[in-house]
């Protein structure tokens, strides 16, 4: 379908990314971590909603030790600490059973504080994920391009690949993220040839839930469409379980992963002769608990309607009043308005149950 980057196999706990791996999905919790009651409900619901992989911030001493504990009672899920500036929070999350770290070794500080972390991170056979951002380029790479650029992204992530792989370090993941999407692509365009780490990709501070999402399907659909990354963050303003929720829409409608059934459901219109939207949204909510690859169809009218329907594994195809449910091509029987969502749930349930 798409042709992937060939990437090496990174693990992050029990979790390959990379290679032929599944595209895994990431999240970062929002609590304080020194709360660790919060932070442990908080990845038990991310990880309920299907995230895969989980980054907690480890910015303080009290952030390392509620990581310590946090570690002690989440072993379901890879937990990454994410580090800025203090090597010694590196050291610690390390030490307390990260699965990665998330770092920039050019914040770090010096040569020998990078090869600290280093040193632990192969110690214990984790991996270190280079995060650039736009935000935080360094100055140097800021003057050069007058501004942060795809070519100062690029050029900051090689830079900091070359010193961990200086350092014998080649456990690597490498992002590069920006709220500007033709400079992500680009820089990941101008990257991706020059390395084979798995790519670890998002839109960074893509914005509200409405709009954030919009932002950052435009963005990871234009990178994934080229073959590029190996694990997503879709980063919102809104609760992080809406992140998972998005990214596996995503990654369904793209056709890389398949998490369950898919709803395919006219937008309406003047010929529309039944009350299509609360029935299509009834549906949705009624089926979220169902992990079967099955297509839906609900639809509007007879222009449409019958062919996509027969299409589906599933679905209703509306007239006035009333709609015709069919099953893999065939028309089963016709169903008034009133009754359609009960019905198809019926039938989905029957379908999935194997009869």
């Amino acid at each position: 379908m798409y042709n992937r980057r060939k990437s090496r196999v990174v693990r992050i706990g029990g979790v390959p990314i990379g290679g032929d791996s599944p595209i895994t999905i990431q999240s970062m919790t929002n609590t304080k971590t020194a709360d660790v009651a919060a932070t442990v409900a908080q990845i038990k619901a991310l990880t309920d909603a299907g995230c895969e992989i989980v980054r907690v911030t480890v910015n303080t001493k009290e952030a390392a030790e509620g990581f310590k504990q946090i570690r002690r009672q989440i072993d379901h899920i890879p937990l990454v600490a994410d580090i800025h500036f203090d090597h010694h929070m590196a050291i610690a999350a390390i030490d307390a059973g990260a699965d990665k770290i998330r770092i920039n070794p050019g914040n770090i500080g010096s040569l020998e504080r990078v090869k600290a972390v280093a040193d632990a991170a192969r110690k214990r056979g984790i991996p270190i994920r280079v995060g650039v951002n736009s935000g935080s380029l360094e100055q140097d790479l800021v003057d050069k391009f007058n501004g942060p650029s795809a070519q100062g992204l690029a050029e900051s992530a090689l830079r900091n690949v070359r010193i961990l792989e200086d350092l014998d370090f080649d456990n690597i993941v490498i992002s590069m993220k920006a709220s500007n999407i033709p400079m992500t692509l680009s820089a990941h365009q101008i990257l991706a040839p020059q390395v084979d780490y798995p790519l670890h990709i998002g839109i960074t501070e893509a914005g509200t839930l409405y709009s954030g999402t919009i932002k950052s399907t435009a963005g990871l659909a234009g990178l994934l469409t080229q073959g590029m990354g190996d694990t997503l963050r879709i980063s919102l303003t809104a609760d992080p379980v809406e992140e998972v929720r998005a990214a596996k829409e995503l990654l369904q409608s793209l056709r890389l992963r398949n998490f369950g059934p898919e709803i395919i459901s006219c937008p309406t219109c003047g010929r529309t002769e039944v009350d299509l939207i609360p029935l299509a949204e009834d549906v949705r909510r009624r089926i979220a608990h169902i992990t079967a690859p099955i297509s839906i169809a609900i639809m509007g009218c007879a222009v449409n309607g019958p062919g996509e329907a027969r299409e589906c594994d599933i679905g209703i195809a509306c007239g006035k009043g009333s709609g015709i449910l069919f099953k893999k091509g065939q028309v089963v029987r016709k169903i008034p308005e009133a009754d359609m969502a009960d019905v198809l749930l019926e039938e989905i349930e029957k379908m999935i149950g194997g009869e």
